[in-house]
């Protein structure tokens, strides 16, 4: 007999990581996310938390991975204004491998750490679930992890580009 719990509470998350700093958490409200509300996350919570840093939007190179939301034209076309040839996805003027796990510190670090933190006991409302992931996310001692993770940013690229692109294994 295999049990499968039905209707737990779920959320929509979205955080970015810099070199000093966690962006985030931020919950969408909808169940699904579509390039709408994505775009108003970025127009509304993101971007704008860029410009308070005197130069960081100029700075900034943004990446994202190849989810429907992130290729809808009109987030592409804010993208292209905002970032300028700065930008990291799926139809963006930076090339990168689609579904690439291993190049992407949220996918190799932040999500597997928050989980970690979130669910050594099950949430039991939508409420408790958000709580828990905004404790976890600022509980990370940013300037060292941040400094780890970067470090085995460049390191994960490095074996790539000695791979000639090809995949790596991760130890």
């Amino acid at each position: 007999m295999y049990e499968h719990e039905r209707d737990s509470p779920k959320v929509n998350v979205w955080c970015a990581l810099a070199n000093n700093r966690i962006y985030g958490p931020y919950f969408f409200d909808e169940r699904t996310v579509n390039g709408a509300s994505y775009l108003n996350m970025l127009q509304t919570f993101f971007v704008p938390q860029l410009q308070q840093t005197r130069g960081r939007l100029r700075r900034t190179i943004f990446q994202q991975d190849g989810a429907p939301p992130h290729y809808a034209s009109d987030v592409r076309a804010y993208l292209d204004q905002t970032f300028a040839d700065r930008w990291i996805g799926r139809g963006g003027p930076l090339a990168w491998p689609p579904r690439s796990p291993d190049l992407n510190p949220l996918d190799f670090y932040l999500w597997g750490h928050i989980k970690t933190m979130v669910y050594p006991t099950k949430p039991t409302t939508i409420n408790e679930l958000k709580q828990r992931i905004t404790n976890a996310v600022r509980a990370i001692p940013t300037k060292i992890h941040l400094q780890n993770i970067f470090r085995e940013f460049e390191r994960r690229i490095r074996l790539i580009i000695v791979n000639d692109g090809a995949d790596i294994e991760i130890h």
